[in-house]
């Protein structure tokens, strides 16, 4: 017998079936890795995300004689609305045995929820916060996920499209061998990018400790988010205590050297963030820190020989006139002067054509795939 409810996320019991789900779905595939067990946790601890302190979320866990088989998030995010001029719910956090019946059923149950709400729509996959990845991976199931980056079975994408769900466009992520970069292209990328710095007094602000980017880097990383693709379409100014969350998650992970500011005398005009991959060290943890994981995590972020870039932008007055090869030249020094081997470019937007042409001109291979759908209430 199937059955579908909303769990009540005080109860461990409740939270252990909800997060301990996908382990067993995944256990023996090498190329699933697990998020930070902190980082699940918090998503459904309203007294400790932010994200509660404006919105709030419905977790849904599907039975079939008892056995958990299905399990999904729905939020509404005020914030977003509200920023967006919109009523739409989002969803996340899903998954499921190969199982149309409890798949349905978890969306249907889902979308009660919001049309109760007053919502009018739903898409997704899209969680939390700007850290969460998007989509659902429909291309590049033999690669390995990159750290924060979903990885589900191929048969995802049917079960949502046949809940009633329609395709709503694809980020990619692409693959690039420092061995195989296009070396001209690079060199005359370095040639124009010291010209447009000498031009426009642009200069690159570069950090040596975590005390300098928790300081310095990362508030001014977020202040761009807000200020360039915070107003974007799809996107929401970052509130101040998301900013701190995630101000404190980045400079957990990141490594001084891979984060790059792109400064205009005393401001900042445009940022690069990239960080060691630590996937394999997720994966050996189960994502647990405590008590003796951190020893696997800074084990991993001495050895992995991958580098992930996860984030470039710079201010809409600076990207003419060459300003974006500026960014382009600090992800090659990034990589090759970190002496990685493997660089991991996640999800980039189908619709950044522009962005997409210049990364492949460079040798950059797009080889994942993550797909957004979205359904009318």
């Amino acid at each position: 017998m199937l059955t579908v409810a909303a769990i009540d996320t005080r109860e461990r019991a409740a939270r252990q079936a909800f997060l301990g789900l996908p382990f067993r779905l995944y256990r023996g595939n090498p190329n699933w890795a697990p998020v930070l067990a902190d980082d699940a946790a918090r998503m459904l601890d309203r007294r400790r995300h932010p994200f509660y302190q404006h919105s709030d979320a419905q977790f849904l866990l599907a039975r079939r004689d008892d056995a958990v088989i299905g399990r999904l998030a729905v939020l509404d995010n005020a914030h977003y609305n509200d920023y967006n001029h919109t009523r739409d719910a989002f969803f996340c956090l899903f998954e499921c045995e190969n199982d149309p019946e409890a798949a349905a059923a978890l969306f249907e149950h889902g979308l009660a929820w919001a049309r109760g709400r007053g919502l009018t729509g739903m898409l997704g996959p899209k969680g939390f916060t700007a850290l969460d990845g998007l989509g659902l991976l429909v291309e590049g199931f033999q690669h390995r996920a990159a750290f924060g980056i979903a990885y589900n079975a191929p048969y995802y994408d049917a079960l949502v499209q046949a809940s009633g769900f329609a395709p709503d466009g694809d980020i990619v992520s692409g693959y690039l061998n420092p061995q195989a970069i296009n070396v001209a292209r690079f060199e005359q990328i370095e040639r124009v990018a010291q010209r447009v710095k000498e031009k426009r007094g642009l200069s690159i602000a570069h950090f040596k400790t975590r005390a300098e980017l928790r300081r310095v880097a990362v508030p001014a990383l977020l202040a761009l988010y807000n200020a360039a693709l915070g107003e974007t379409t799809g996107n929401m100014p970052l509130t101040e205590a998301e900013v701190k969350t995630m101000a404190d998650q980045i400079a957990w992970f990141a490594d001084p050297r891979l984060i790059k500011i792109v400064m205009k005398d005393s401001e900042p005009v445009g940022f690069l963030l990239g960080y060691p991959d630590v996937t394999a060290a997720c994966q050996r943890t189960g994502g647990r820190l405590f008590p003796f994981g951190w020893i696997a995590f800074l084990r991993e972020f001495r050895r992995t020989r991958w580098i992930n870039l996860n984030g470039a932008g710079i201010a809409e007055k600076y990207r003419g006139g060459g300003g974006m090869t500026i960014l382009f030249d600090e992800m090659r020094k990034s990589v090759l002067e970190g002496g990685f081997e493997h660089a991991d470019c996640v999800q980039i937007g189908v619709a950044n054509s522009a962005m997409q042409r210049e990364l492949r001109d460079l040798g950059i291979d797009f080889y994942k795939t993550h797909r957004m759908y979205r359904r009318a209430l």
